[in-house]
């Protein structure tokens, strides 16, 4: 199985910026934990991280016909990106969709998800192991083909 971690904008600050809402640990090592989950389970996989959209989206392009599944946290993209949500309903990857803060518990405008739909899964206020989760959900769906 090969999955696509996609992280959006301002990711790339974890553990900079608002450690009160996003925690300490640095995306460094979000990475680094979620590639040793992925390596104990004989998963591949690839991170991308973009604070542009045109990016992002040329990046689930690109996975398509290589990727088993996508992780996505577009951070503010999820609020505001109807081209995010095309592209993921273009490609038909099974995606899960992760925040690491519980969004709809913040601010109201953060409650509204334009890639939900295109999503089989959402998890919200985990950390950075509901990117693990994700993982779980994308292998275990894999498993049920």
């Amino acid at each position: 199985m090969k999955i696509l971690v996609l992280n959006g904008p301002n990711i790339n600050m974890l553990g900079i910026r608002e450690p009160d809402i996003y925690g300490r640990e640095t995306y460094q090592s979000l990475i680094e934990k979620v590639r040793d989950y992925c390596k104990a389970k004989n998963i591949d996989v690839e991170f991308y991280q973009s604070n542009h959209e045109g990016s992002l989206v040329d990046k689930i392009q690109e996975s398509y016909g290589k990727a088993d599944g996508i992780v996505i946290n577009p951070a503010a993209y999820t609020h505001t990106s109807v081209a995010l949500l095309d592209a993921l309903k273009a490609v038909s990857i099974p995606t899960v969709e992760v925040h690491i803060s519980e969004v709809d518990k913040r601010e109201d405008f953060r409650r509204v998800s334009y890639v939900r739909s295109a999503c089989i899964a959402t998890i919200s206020g985990h950390g950075t192991d509901g990117y693990l989760e994700a993982i779980d959900i994308l292998l275990k769906r894999g498993d049920n083909k």
